[in-house]
């Protein structure tokens, strides 16, 4: 009786021990695997345009990683607490152009004008979500979109010449490190964009297994009763929305390196909205979705706008050749089908999966 009842316990063990180092390693092999990258000279047709480690594909995949890195910040907010914010993207700008002016208007050095960035980022969230947060639902949707909106005019009149207006406002080279500067050390911004994942990633992760966390993901399932628990929603709401802001501007620091200054689009309203999508492209809420969704939806917008441009496309009938030739049709399309067939974003591949991949190792 023993022996029958200790084999079916540890045959139902074995699969639990198989999956668990992958579940503890696997990000740990990832980073690896993009720490190695730019020494990889592979080159991969159709994905890249040149080899990996060449300067153009490093470029873009250190723009990869500073938007999934945004897009990871922003589910911060919606995906864990259920705010749906429209305004994220001042403080993606105020990140940007703060490190901008800081360097080139001031002549901070950068590092120090990056912390104070982030701190004056994180701030100005405290500040403006201190009174957004007062509403709730829609409300506290249009009145973020509303501060974004005063910021996004802001900056395009360019008040005393500092943020460039229209033409935007290239950084002072001269007062950055020069390991940083020139095509030939792009591969130095690629690892300080992989940081600032790394830096995002820690700081979510610890918040979501929390207590704080744990009281946030009340709050977006039910928030009176947190209120009839004895605590203050608004407190941990408030905390959430200043974290989020100050991850975004730390990710716009970055992109401000990689594109050498600021430029006004960043701060309009249809940058939030693309990070919405991206939230929802990976999974909201998920522990690795926000970051997945928006490195992929990064990867496409750029890579869409050379298939548009290409020869290939320009020979298709007319018919094709119009809503190929524009990325946004495509990224639409795809986003649809991702929505549809995936409904918890592409992190539920993972659930949807799960029966094949238990399946596998009995086969074997």
């Amino acid at each position: 009786m023993t022996t029958q009842t200790a084999q079916p316990t540890q045959a139902a063990a074995a699969p639990a021990r198989t999956r668990v180092p992958w579940a503890r390693f696997g990000p740990l092999v990832v980073l690896v695997v993009f720490l190695a990258l730019p020494y990889c000279g592979l080159k991969i047709p159709g994905v890249f345009d040149s080899a990996v480690n060449a300067p153009g594909t490093l470029q873009l995949l250190a723009l990869c990683l500073v938007f999934g890195a945004l897009a990871m910040g922003y589910d911060l907010l919606f995906g864990r607490t259920g705010m749906l914010s429209f305004g994220h993207a001042l403080y993606f700008a105020a990140g940007v152009y703060g490190t901008d002016m800081l360097v080139t208007k001031a002549g901070y050095g950068l590092w120090t004008a990056i912390l104070l960035a982030v701190v004056g980022t994180a701030t100005l969230a405290a500040l403006l979500g201190a009174i957004a947060l007062r509403t709730g639902g829609i409300a506290f949707a249009m009145v973020t979109l509303a501060f974004a909106q005063v910021a996004a005019i802001t900056i395009g009149r360019n008040p005393g010449g500092a943020t460039g207006g229209e033409e935007g406002l290239p950084m002072a080279t001269e007062r950055v490190p020069g390991f940083l500067v020139g095509v030939a050390n792009t591969v130095n911004l690629y690892w300080l964009a992989l940081g600032v994942v790394v830096i995002t990633v820690l700081v979510v992760h610890a918040i979501a297994d929390s207590p704080a966390g744990r009281v946030l993901a009340a709050v977006r399932d039910d928030e009176r009763r947190v209120g009839v628990l004895g605590l203050d929603p608004y407190r941990y709401r408030l905390f959430a929305f200043t974290v989020a802001g100050g991850l975004a501007g730390l990710a716009g620091a970055m992109y401000a390196l990689l594109i050498g200054g600021a430029t006004p689009h960043i701060a309009a309203s249809d940058q939030t909205l693309t990070l919405l999508v991206m939230v929802v492209l990976g999974g909201p809420g998920t522990r690795w979705g926000p970051l997945i969704g928006g490195f992929l939806f990064t990867y496409l917008d750029y890579r869409l706008v050379a298939l548009g441009d290409s020869d290939a496309v320009a020979g298709l009938p007319g018919v094709l050749r119009g809503p190929l030739s524009q990325p946004l049709f495509i990224l639409g399309t795809v986003f649809i089908l991702a929505v549809y067939f995936f409904p918890g974003g592409l992190a539920g591949l993972r659930t949807r999966l799960g029966p094949l991949a238990r399946w596998i190792p009995e086969r074997r």
